[in-house]
């Protein structure tokens, strides 16, 4: 059956139950097509209910069935009605391994069996595909993690607002299953109030008095470098990975935090396999809709990515040839509002010098981007405050999340604003930027936040890509941080704006300036830090902007 075929009725849902190895039964939803088989399964290892099934971007499994698949939806070890206790990645690769044989023996199988979800889901498709799974024969994994230091941190910085939130519903659900009423109340409440007040933002007093209900107060007491992370990684077992061969299918989000890690996994795994393809579209972690943030990308922003899965596990299980045609690299074109299609990541970039006269934290016509640097050496001076940090806009982690206009937060006075002149042509931006700046700090430690932002014509400042990290030792010097991927075409007479400030709050935690670990440490710790942003000749800082090859810069006046 293809996408296009007539639906097969479904049958209702049978609750049907495995036991591990070690003796622990998991439960599971099956649906089944009201057909004759035999047919391939799609499993799908469910850390949030099964019942839930990751229907708030999903088509209900019924739905999936209907095309001529039987459908597992599983609760993993300790969630749902499953028995156990759930450590995020502990158990997946052996109790993945046994859900996919289990569920390739089921009544009216074919054997083959292909893994959706996205989130949690997507990184125990990658851990189940490490383990021995023979029945396993393709991957669908959406907005999920990848090696998860880079999980719970980015370039050393912890993803604050990220794990607390992610932490709470997790704690809540544990105790929850445990009867705690209590528990439940407190963290519910919390859930939608991140509770940051207490004298160590990242280390929620309200977790750490229910910490034996998850591994939340581990994950935040454990280093970024610490060897943990390796051992729930499935980058530690990408030879194994690799060796399968499973065509997969990968969706991002321009504005889902799990962004680089959709990206980094695919360019791990797609040289092993010509079935594997990316998509990413003009979306945030859910719902995926035309509407995000402040921007609405239009109709084709809507895309049926059920549909998508439907092609993609007809061609990879039934056979069908409909998707032999098509480019593996399929990204949402921001400026464009219209999908693009690329056999491969465009790696072409083009270099724009950051100048100013001393004021670009003052004022946003100072400080400049352009093709040469400025003759004259000059520094431009961040005075981060901790009292009062520089907040969080849109992106990953804003209220709302996506494309809004930060403009108001860029004429803050420690933010560092550096903008293009209007474009004398249209330019088609697609790839990983990077930031190169000459640095100082008279602080032991700082943290640098850089925004790269479309300026409109009627001057509203939306965001297509960003980076963060966390330096534990300010040495004077040249520091590269490469932002998330990104594709829009910016129009002519629109402009280019990179955004340079030193936090990011609450998505991260305030940087004491003290050398102490920004995680751990009271709030009462933190100093007043400045640092130094160095520009000319003898000390360019800049920006490697990708471009797609034809399509280099020109800047009127430059």
């Amino acid at each position: 059956m293809s996408a296009k075929s007539p639906r097969l009725p479904v049958l209702p849902p049978q609750i049907e139950t495995m036991t591990l190895k070690d003796g622990t039964r998991l439960d599971a939803d099956v649906y089944r097509p009201a057909a004759p088989g035999p047919h391939p399964v799609l499993l799908q290892r469910q850390a949030y209910s099964r019942r839930i099934a990751c229907s708030i971007c999903y088509a209900h499994p019924s739905w999936y069935a209907s095309h001529g698949y039987i459908v597992v939806v599983q609760d993993v070890r300790g969630r749902g009605t499953s028995e156990g206790t759930f450590r995020p990645g502990e158990n997946e690769i052996e109790d993945g391994a046994e859900a996919v044989e289990w569920a390739a023996r089921l009544d009216g199988s074919n054997g083959d069996v292909g893994m959706y979800g996205f989130s949690y889901q997507a990184y125990n498709q990658l851990l189940a595909a490490a383990g021995d799974c023979p029945s396993l024969k393709a991957l669908a994994p959406t907005m999920g993690p990848w090696n998860p230091a880079h999980w719970a941190y980015e370039n050393g910085a912890l993803q604050m607002k990220h794990m607390i939130g992610w932490g709470i519903q997790i704690t809540a659900e544990a105790a929850r299953r445990a009867g705690d009423d209590e528990a439940f109340s407190a963290l519910q409440a919390a859930g939608t109030n991140l509770p940051f007040s207490g004298p160590i933002a990242a280390m929620p007093q309200l977790l750490q008095k229910y910490r034996h209900y998850s591994h939340v107060m581990d994950w935040l007491e454990t280093p970024p470098d610490s060897p943990y992370w390796d051992r729930i990684s499935p980058v530690t077992h990408l030879d194994a990975i690799r060796a399968r061969r499973l065509p997969m299918l990968f969706v991002g989000g321009w504005f889902d935090p799990f962004l680089p890690a959709t990206i980094e996994s695919f360019r791990a795994v797609t040289s092993s396999c010509d079935d594997t393809k990316l998509i990413v579209g003009p979306w945030i972690h859910f719902p995926w809709t035309r509407k995000v943030g402040s921007v609405d990308f239009g109709p084709d922003a809507e895309r049926n990515v059920d549909i998508d899965h439907i092609r993609f596990f007809d061609h990879v299980l039934k056979g069908s040839s409909s998707r032999a045609e098509e480019q593996r690299v399929e990204l949402f074109d921001m400026g464009l509002k219209a999908w693009r299609q690329y056999q491969d990541m465009p790696a072409n970039t083009q270099a724009l010098f950051l100048g100013g006269t001393g004021r670009a934290s003052l004022d946003a016509q100072d400080g400049t981007l352009g093709l040469r640097p400025n003759p004259e050496e000059n520094v431009e001076h961040i005075v981060h405050d901790p009292w009062r940090p520089a907040p969080t806009v849109g992106g990953y982690y804003g209220a709302p999340t996506g494309p809004v206009d930060r403009r108001v937060t860029d004429e803050r006075g420690d933010v560092l604003t550096f903008t293009t002149k209007a474009l004398e042509d249209a330019i088609e931006v697609v790839g990983e930027p990077e930031v190169e700046l000459e640095l100082s700090c008279d602080r032991p430690s700082f943290d640098l936040c850089c925004i790269l932002s479309l300026v409109t014509s009627d001057e509203r400042v939306l965001q297509i890509s960003s980076g963060y990290a966390h330096y534990r030792a300010a040495t004077a010097g040249r520091y590269k941080l490469r932002l998330a991927t990104t594709c829009a075409t910016l129009k002519k007479g629109e402009r280019l704006r990179l955004s340079i400030a030193g936090a990011d709050y609450p998505a991260y935690p305030v940087n004491p300036g003290t050398g102490e670990d920004p995680v751990s440490t009271p709030k009462t710790h933190a100093v007043v830090t400045t640092i130094a942003v160095w520009h000319g000749p003898s000390r360019p800082s800049l920006l490697r902007l990708p471009v797609r090859p034809g399509s280099e810069i020109a800047v009127a006046g430059s």
